[in-house]
């Protein structure tokens, strides 16, 4: 038999299926349904006993989940245990072997092992026959991860201990330096200073090449055999940013909570709690901060979010210190609650300390306070640092700084950098971050589908790596795309999701987007005066509950829905601000829709000649959509001004782009112009290269997951929608489709897919 280096914990068999876990989890938020799952190693046997044992706090997502196998399934562990006791000595002491060159940490010695102890590997035969284990052509594999688990745990401390210092004992290789001190940690009788720092050490090495989790489960060791209470502090406090990092955040605040760090807290509350809490935690800890010291491997980097100047001014020529990063952090606290007051106040204790504030801090208080050149100088030095294989958070935040000053493509590149870097690091945490940035410049440049589907994906990443309040900000973006994609029911749905856990916790960003999602399918669907009372109480609702920068974002719509509805007073002072920004950046986007705002508020032929410049603006910008957008106002004040010609060419030209990207509702008021002018419009494309074309980019997501098997509650769960959505839009397919089952769904599709012949 050769022995196989077997997968990690997470890549083990399909999930058992059970309906014990199907009920319970039904009232479950997503993120906390998602994170139970990856808990249990996918078994939902393990899941349906763990739910019962939740506390309220833990089911709405407030506490962290357990970690510890005990807690998390013990009746399951007790059931496997037993059936590796009734195995023979031999057996159990090998599966013990394999099982601790496994878990927690894969070290690859176990073929070295046996040989070094002349084991007999024919033993194995019996864990074979008894389904527990199997040697394949790489070595010994387990039934599942709880068998692995369990394999560990049946072993006696003693037993544990020496198999533990037989790894280490055959780990000599070049670059096995964590793994065998992870061994000789794990064999240790009692606390070491000595071992704890050797562990230590091993724990940078493995940090530093991207190891993340391994760095973690050395730091979790060298903190329980140190014998100074405040070097066990420092090294679980380097454990949970190692967690945090590596996507598990249920560990990294339970980790956080034990080192008592409230700055480290602070941090994980700004992507999983209430973000004024976070705020106060992060510049309590920035006061306290000594800020000639380095902050290497003490906190997490959480990017700021996209709606206002949010980025460091110039490259920092030394790592930045603990008080700087902590100041960083409360300003992006401060962001996603929208308040202007916590950024000044943070602005002055970085004054107070004498350290060098974020750029993040001058751009901000410089935009809402009006200086736009300044915000604009800020900006522009941010988002030039946007080349490849930079750091990851370097590189979204030179995306915000893009995306700020109209630069869509740029902000695309970055975002993309951004999470390859992040996967390349070892860092998955801040990939989904990466995507919260990327679906603004998708929205605006017209790729619902793509920007839709690439959002649904990192919604999850985000909930299973414990970042529930970015989850909050993706559903506020999928409530966009279904807004554009006309998808009512959906966007509905979302913007009330994302608006109930925004509310909650403070997050005046999401709150704002949810919001302008809701205004925006009003506006598309020609609900003007319904539009206009949304994008009005956006602009009355303080932090926590609404956003500067996303009521300066949609000035352009509240423009179009005010003027439809007579009321303009308001309008032209909101796009007199709009203008002077416009002006400062020079983004050809930003000055066409200021452009496109002028000739909405003048009077009859006046507006043509603001109407020709906006598309003249529009052709040296990305924003697509929003140029069909003027296509299709300027059509329609031609029409008014009977210059039927010319508004007809407009118009079909609005019409066709909107087809293109999957925007129905604009479609249907670019169809309700032309009826207005006479001329027939062309249909909408029922029949076209693949019928599912016609399907809207929620529909055909949920149309290829019902296709490949996945029940409605399944599907439900996947994009974090209602059973009873999914049905709604299931019936749409088929109603599009013009077909009765799913059996010719899966065959429609399959066709649809093939590649064209000849």
């Amino acid at each position: 038999m050769t022995p196989v280096n077997p997968p990690p914990l997470d890549r083990t068999s399909p999930p058992q299926r059970t309906d014990a876990w199907r009920q319970p989890a039904a009232c479950l938020s997503e993120g906390v349904r998602v994170r139970v799952l990856r808990a249990v190693h996918g078994d939902q046997r393990a899941a349906a006993e763990l739910l019962p044992r939740l506390t309220e706090r833990q089911l709405t997502g407030i506490d962290p989940l357990p970690t510890a196998p005990a807690e998390l399934a013990p009746a399951l562990l007790r059931e496997y245990r037993a059936e590796i006791r009734a195995l023979p000595d031999d057996t159990r002491l090998l599966l013990l072997l394999a099982a601790a060159d496994q878990y927690p940490v894969s070290t690859d010695a176990f073929l070295r092992a046996v040989i070094a102890a002349r084991l007999d590997t024919l033993c194995l035969d019996a864990a074979e026959a008894a389904g527990i284990a199997h040697a394949g052509a790489g070595g010994v594999a387990f039934r599942d991860a709880w068998t692995r688990i369990a394999a560990y745990e049946t072993g006696t401390p003693a037993d544990r201990r020496d198999v533990h210092r037989l790894l280490a004992r055959v780990l000599r290789g070049e670059g096995e330096t964590p793994s065998r001190s992870w061994h000789r940690g794990a064999g240790a009788l009692g606390p070491s200073g000595r071992l704890s720092a050797e562990l230590s050490a091993a724990a940078d090495r493995a940090a530093d090449t991207g190891r993340l989790s391994v760095a973690r489960t050395l730091a979790e060791r060298a903190a329980a055999l140190c014998p100074d209470p405040a070097g066990q502090r420092r090294l679980t406090a380097r454990a949970a940013d190692c967690a945090w990092r590596s996507g598990d955040g249920d560990r990294a605040r339970r980790l956080a909570a034990t080192a008592a760090d409230d700055a480290l807290s602070g941090v994980l509350a700004l992507r999983a709690g209430n973000a004024t809490e976070a705020f106060d935690a992060l510049l309590i800890g920035a006061g306290t901060a000594t800020p000639t010291t380095s902050d290497r491997g003490t906190l997490p980097s959480v990017p700021s979010v996209p709606s206002v100047p949010s980025v460091p001014s110039v490259p920092p020529l030394t790592p930045p210190t603990p008080a700087t990063h902590l100041l960083a952090r409360a300003t992006e606290a401060a962001i996603y609650t929208g308040d202007l007051r916590r950024l000044r106040e943070a602005a002055r204790v970085a004054g107070r300390l004498g350290v060098v504030a974020p750029g993040t801090l001058g751009g901000l208080v410089a935009a809402f306070d009006g200086r736009y050149a300044d915000a604009r100088d800020l900006l522009k030095a941010a988002a030039g640092r946007c080349g490849p294989g930079g750091d990851p958070t370097v590189l979204i935040h030179a995306a915000i700084a893009a995306l700020l000053l109209g630069d869509h493509t740029r902000a695309a590149t970055a975002t993309v950098r951004a999470a390859a870097s992040a996967r390349a690091r070892g860092t998955p945490v801040t990939v989904p971050q990466a995507m919260e940035f990327r679906a603004y410049a998708d929205f605006w440049t017209g790729r619902p589908r793509a920007g839709e589907a690439a959002a649904t994906d990192a919604l999850w990443q985000a909930h299973a790596t414990g970042q529930d309040n970015g989850a909050c900000h993706l559903q506020a973006a999928l409530a966009m795309f279904a807004a554009l994609t006309g998808d009512a029911d959906v966007c509905r749905e979302r913007a009330a999701t994302a608006r109930s856990y925004a509310l909650a916790r403070g997050l005046g960003l999401p709150a704002a987007l949810a919001q302008w999602a809701l205004a925006f399918l009003d506006l598309s669907s020609g609900r003007f005066a319904a539009a206009a009372a949304r994008l009005r109480a956006l602009a009355a609702f303080g932090p926590g509950h609404g956003h500067r920068a996303i009521r300066h974002l949609a000035t352009p719509h509240y423009v179009e829905a005010a003027v439809r509805t007579g009321d303009t007073r308001v309008a032209r002072v909101a796009h007199a601000d709009y203008d002077r920004w416009a002006g400062t950046v020079l983004s050809p986007d930003d000055l066409a829709l200021s452009a496109r705002c002028r000739a909405l508020l003048a009077p009859g032929e006046e507006a043509v000649d603001h109407y020709r410049t906006a598309l003249d603006l529009h052709s040296r910008g990305t924003r697509d959509f929003e140029r069909a957008r003027t296509e299709l106002l300027f059509g329609s004040a031609l029409r008014r001004l009977r210059r039927r010609t010319e508004a007809r060419d407009r118009l079909h030209s609005a019409l066709e782009a909107f087809d293109s990207f999957g925007a129905p509702h604009c479609a249907t008021q670019a169809r309700t112009e032309l009826r207005a002018l006479g001329t027939p419009a062309a249909p909408a494309r029922t029949v076209p290269d693949s019928p599912t074309v016609t399907l809207t980019a929620q529909q055909l997501l949920v149309a290829r997951m019902a296709a490949d098997g996945a029940t409605n509650r399944e599907i439900a769960a996947r994009l974090a929608l209602s059973p009873r959505t999914i049905d709604h839009h299931l019936r749409g397919v088929f109603t599009r489709l013009g077909i009765r089952s799913r059996i010719e769904l899966v065959r429609l599709l399959a066709e649809s897919d093939e590649p064209e012949s000849g």
